[in-house]
């Protein structure tokens, strides 16, 4: 049974102590298939994310004539262990001029950027299409390098739906520009080795872009020739339960406690709530195991050099700090599942906020918020990071909050299972006002 189009979040009364099991890595996931697809004999992807975005690239591979096996795993429902069957840098053929072999992306970025390049190394014609916003967000930076390497790219606008020719493997040398995506980079670096392609990389901090180093790290780790590889738990998704454990770390009034000079980590809490994640992330692949030292927030956050997508639970955050904050370098949100940036300006000061929008920043006040009902604007990360307030605000509604399955499909159940497994949050159908039950909060 699907999420209903509104739900309500009340606000938890009382100390919780949770332990929540976060589900795969969608970055390392959606690359890691690329790469067993790419590589030799069978690997096996255990702890695989098994959401929306995931299931994407599994099909494509399988429409794409690749053989992958999916099963379950025990520890975390939205995980799977995934064994793809690789064809050694090989990719089966595509269709004609006539009739392309056809492969839906939805509105999953890394399986757009990341097939694109891939299926360059087959043969024949792939037409690629997805949910009207994915034919929204860019991608002519990397039609335009797949051009430089020899590869026909047809698009009236170089965005989706696009015609790709593959040609097979070529020697040739190509750069790419990084400013509106880093998924441009890996979609090319993880094709590089079989395409015996050369990759320059150039744009915002190229050598340091934490995407493309997650992409770098995860090719020298990965086991080309066949074996066993662990996905690690995603730190975007972590990102919410830290931010419930920070905002259910007081029960003081919200107005007492933004009266306060002193910083939120200069105080004492109690009765303390303690939410942790559970195996956590095990390396420093992502951006966003950072998240936790950003709690109390600096006076300045930046989407390049800080944090990744986590940054926007701490554009949420911000208006419980004790000063304003400014957060910088967010073109790039403007070009993902949503213009990120207004939206976020949007719904937060519709709870209240008073939030400045100049350029490509958002400076956050102190501020006292209250209830509203957000547009999600299909975007998983939106409906997330609202819902996290709610656990503190009351009257917090959502609409569409079933947009979750992109990345964390059982996001609310993990809100209202009880403690420890879950935070115990009650959560209501939005017109009648009755409690959801276990299964009515999967986001299907």
């Amino acid at each position: 049974m699907p999420l209903p189009e509104l739900i309500e979040i009340i606000p938890l009364d009382k100390p919780v102590h949770a332990e929540i099991t976060v589900p795969g890595s969608k970055s390392i996931t959606n690359r890691a298939l690329v790469l067993a697809a790419l590589g030799e004999g069978e690997t096996t992807l255990q702890g695989a994310l098994w959401s929306e975005d995931t299931q994407v690239m599994v099909e494509c591979l399988r429409e794409t004539g690749f053989m992958v096996n999916v099963e379950d795993d025990p520890a975390e429902s939205c995980n799977r262990t995934i064994t793809v069957y690789g064809k050694s840098g090989g990719v089966p053929r595509g269709g004609t001029e006539s009739q392309p072999l056809e492969l839906f992306v939805g509105n999953a970025g890394t399986a757009a950027r990341f097939i694109a390049a891939m299926v360059c190394l087959g043969k024949g014609v792939y037409r690629l299409h997805g949910l009207p916003r994915m034919h929204e967000r860019p991608q002519a930076p990397l039609f335009q390098a797949l051009r430089e390497l020899g590869y026909r790219i047809e698009s009236p606008n170089d965005k989706l739906p696009a015609l790709v020719h593959g040609a097979g493997p070529r020697a040739a040398q190509c750069h790419v520009n990084i400013g509106e995506s880093s998924q441009f980079a890996s979609a090319l670096l993880l094709c590089a080795n079989a395409g015996n392609w050369q990759v320059t990389v150039s744009g915002e901090n190229a050598e340091e872009s934490p995407y493309v180093a997650l992409t770098s790290k995860l090719i020298a780790a990965f086991p080309h020739s066949g074996g066993r590889f662990q996905v690690e738990p995603d730190a975007s998704s972590a990102s919410y339960f830290w931010a419930a454990g920070f905002l259910l770390s007081f029960w003081e009034p919200l107005q007492l406690v933004r009266s306060q000079t002193k910083p939120f980590a200069a105080r004492t809490y109690a009765p303390a709530s303690a939410v942790t994640v559970k195996t956590g992330p095990a390396t420093d692949w992502q951006v966003d195991t950072a998240f936790p030292r950003f709690l109390v927030l600096r006076e300045v956050v930046s989407r390049r050099t800080d944090l990744g997508d986590s940054i926007m639970t701490a554009v949420a955050l911000a208006p419980f700090q004790a000063k304003p904050v400014l957060f910088t370098d967010l073109g790039r949100l403007r070009v993902q599942e949503c213009e990120r940036v207004a939206a976020l300006r949007t719904e937060l000061t519709k709870c209240g906020a008073k939030v400045v929008e100049e350029g490509d920043t958002l400076t956050v006040f102190p501020s006292e918020l209250h209830g509203a009902e957000i547009e999600t604007y299909n975007d998983h990360r939106m409906a997330m990071c609202f819902a996290i307030l709610g656990l503190k605000v009351p009257g917090i509604r959502l609409q569409n909050p079933s947009c979750v399955k992109k990345t964390f499909p059982n996001f609310f159940q993990k809100l209202a299972a009880p403690s420890p497994e879950g935070l115990g949050a009650m959560i209501l159908e939005g017109k009648s006002g009755r409690t959801l039950g276990d299964s009515e909060l999967f986001g299907a």
